[in-house]
Formats: structure tokens, C-alpha cells, sequence
């Protein structure tokens, strides 16, 4: 039985991704990288499960990727200037 999963952030434009951490359930991770998603970003996120083989954030690899330290903060604040460029878009709206 497995205890946890791998949080791994993917940036499908670059190419990279980030070994985020642990937890035991990936679903908030999971959430997050949808709602990045949904405002147009290009990226997504694996949850394998954490196992002997890959006991090490170290050891854990992406095929076809290259490792980015700081990938998921880059993406959360590429995503908050887009949200907050939604709200100031709004500003003008007039509220009857």
C-alpha cells in the first residue's frame, strides 16, 4: 500500500517541471494546476505514487523534461498577473 504521491508541476510550453513535494492526497495539487489550466496556461501535473524505486525527491524523473527549480512559483505568479489582469479588464463595468 502506498502513503502518499509525488506532487510534480509540469510546464508543457518549456519543457520542465518541479518535484513539488509529498502528500497524501494530490487532489488540492491537482485543482491548483486545473485552475491554471482554465485561465490558458499550457501546464500540468502527475501525482505518481511515492514507492522504494523513488524514495527521493532527487530521483524522481520526467521523461522528455528537464528539471526547473522554482517552476511552480513562476507558475503561480504567471497566474495571479492573469487573474489580476481579468479584474482590472472588469473595472469599467458599471453595476446597476
Amino acid at each position: 500500500m502506498y502513503t502518499g504521491c509525488w506532487l510534480i508541476m509540469k510546464d508543457d510550453t518549456k519543457r520542465t517541471y518541479e518535484v513539488c513535494g509529498q502528500s497524501p492526497d494530490g487532489n488540492l495539487f491537482s485543482n491548483s494546476t486545473n485552475a491554471m489550466q482554465r485561465v490558458g496556461m499550457n501546464v500540468s501535473c502527475m501525482t505518481p505514487p511515492i514507492t522504494n524505486k523513488y524514495s527521493s525527491k532527487d530521483l524522481v524523473k520526467v521523461s522528455g523534461y528537464t528539471r526547473e527549480d522554482g517552476l511552480r512559483e513562476r507558475l503561480l505568479a504567471q497566474y495571479r498577473e492573469i487573474i489580476m489582469k481579468s479584474v482590472d479588464d472588469t473595472d469599467g463595468w458599471d453595476a446597476d
